[in-house]
C-alpha cells in the first residue's frame, strides 16, 4: 500500500515558500550584516579537520556541528547567481515532492538531504587532509608549510575551504525527482530541446563526480555536497517508495 499522502496541488505550498522567505531574509541579512556581525563566517560548513593538524594549526579548527544546519541556508553574498538558481530549483522541483508528499515528509527530506551531503563533504575533506598530513607531526606540518612550497599548501588549503548553500538538499530533491518522475520532460534554457527529467538528474550528478574527482584549484564547488545530496535523497526515496512503483512515471 502507498505510504504517499496526495494533497491538492499548489503553486507555493506551505514548507516551500517557508524555505524560500527563510533563505531570502538569511541572505538579506548576510548582505546587510556582515562587515559587522561577520553573518556568512559563522554560517558556513567548515571542515573537521585531523589531530596533528588541529595541533600544528589550531585556529583552523572550526567546524561545529551547529552547522550542518546553517550551512544549507546561507549562500555567497557575492554571487547573486548562487541562491537564485537554488531558489529556483528548489521551487520547480520541491514543490511537487511537497505536493505529493506533504509538508513533513517534505520538510524531514530536506533537511535530511542536506545534513547529509554536509556530512558527505566534510567526511570527503578529512580524507584529502589526512592524505596530505598522514604520517607527520605537528611541528612537520609547520615545517612542510613554511619549506614545502607552493605544492604543499594548496593540497592543504583546498580540503580547507567551508561550504555553503542549500545546492546539497537540492541535489536530492532532483534525484527524488528523477526518480519519481522519470520521464517529465524539461526544457534547458537557453537550449530549446527537450530533455528527461532522469537524464537532466544524471547528468548533474555526471557534472558533480568528474568536478570532485579532478578538485581544480579553480574550482570553489562543493561537488561532493551535492553528490552526498543526490545519494541520501535517492536512499531515502528508494526505501519509502519500494512498494509504490505506480507513482514512476
Amino acid at each position: 500500500m502507498s505510504s504517499f499522502r496526495y494533497t491538492p496541488s499548489e503553486a507555493f505550498p506551505p514548507v516551500i515558500k517557508n524555505l524560500l522567505i527563510i533563505n531570502v531574509l538569511v541572505f538579506v541579512g548576510q548582505l546587510t550584516l556582515e562587515n559587522s556581525l561577520h553573518l556568512t563566517e559563522k554560517l558556513m560548513l567548515y571542515p573537521w579537520i585531523p589531530g596533528n593538524l588541529k595541533a600544528a594549526a589550531p585556529n583552523l579548527s572550526l567546524f561545529n556541528p551547529y552547522q550542518l544546519i546553517t550551512y544549507m541556508f546561507a549562500h555567497s553574498p557575492q554571487n547573486f547567481g548562487h541562491i537564485i538558481f537554488n531558489m529556483f530549483a528548489l521551487w520547480m522541483f520541491g514543490r511537487i515532492l511537497e505536493n505529493v508528499w506533504g509538508g513533513k515528509r517534505f520538510l524531514f527530506f530536506y533537511i535530511a538531504c542536506g545534513v547529509g551531503a554536509g556530512l558527505f563533504h566534510i567526511a570527503i575533506q578529512y580524507f584529502r587532509l589526512e592524505q596530505v598530513v598522514n604520517g607527520l607531526s605537528p611541528a612537520q606540518i609547520v615545517e612542510q608549510y613554511q619549506m614545502g612550497g607552493q605544492d604543499f599548501q594548496d593540497r592543504l588549503f583546498r580540503p580547507l575551504s567551508p561550504a555553503l548553500g542549500a545546492s546539497g538538499a537540492i541535489m536530492g530533491i532532483m534525484a527524488a525527482f528523477g526518480y519519481l518522475f522519470p520521464n517529465t520532460e524539461l526544457m534547458i534554457i537557453p537550449i530549446p530541446i527537450p530533455i528527461k527529467a532522469k537524464w537532466l538528474v544524471l547528468g548533474y550528478i555526471a557534472l558533480d563526480l568528474f568536478g570532485g574527482i579532478t578538485n581544480s584549484s579553480s574550482d570553489n564547488v562543493a561537488h561532493f555536497a551535492h553528490l552526498g545530496g543526490a545519494i541520501v535523497g535517492f536512499i531515502i526515496v528508494y526505501t519509502w517508495n519500494k512498494t509504490n512503483r505506480r507513482t514512476l512515471y
